[in-house]
């Protein structure tokens, strides 16, 4: 989550957050909080429509849900404790979601090699079967000629 979408849910301004992270810099290594690089942040910045001279003149900050979970022990107030227990809620609702899409794709996967499989075998069928059935159909054709050449 991005510094400013973390500031906006605390209700403090981003400044704010982005000091107390500062004073406390050893508490965000670098798998918690990391700065967006300058790619990153001009991308975002196109995405947003916002003009060079207008918005963010820095980047970024981006937390992890780890990053996440150490804020409140740096903010310090009753509203950042309330905020990061329903973050911490939602990092676990999208780690689980995620895993039962893991395991509908196994089932998905699992399922086309199935019929992968069955389409294979019907298609051997078919190839062994078509000489039999080109033959016989010419054999309906021949009898049908000789008939026609008979009555003739």
């Amino acid at each position: 989550m991005l510094d400013v979408d973390l500031a906006e849910l605390y209700g403090v301004p981003t400044k704010n957050l982005n000091r107390a992270v500062k004073r406390n810099r050893s508490r965000f290594p670098d798998d918690f909080m990391f700065e967006l690089s300058e790619a990153e942040f001009e991308a975002l910045r196109c995405q947003f429509g916002t003009s060079r001279w207008g918005g963010r003149r820095y980047r970024p900050c981006a937390f992890t849900e780890q990053g996440v979970a150490m804020l409140s022990s740096v903010l310090r107030s009753q509203r950042a404790a309330m905020v990061n227990v329903e973050i911490i809620r939602t990092f676990v609702r999208l780690r689980e979601l995620l895993s039962s899409h893991a395991e509908l794709a196994r089932k998905l996967a699992a399922l086309e090699r199935k019929m992968a499989k069955s389409v294979t075998i019907d298609r051997r069928k078919r190839l062994r079967d078509e000489p039999h059935e080109q033959a016989r159909r010419r054999g309906v054709f021949v009898a049908v000629v000789a008939a026609i050449l008979r009555q003739g």
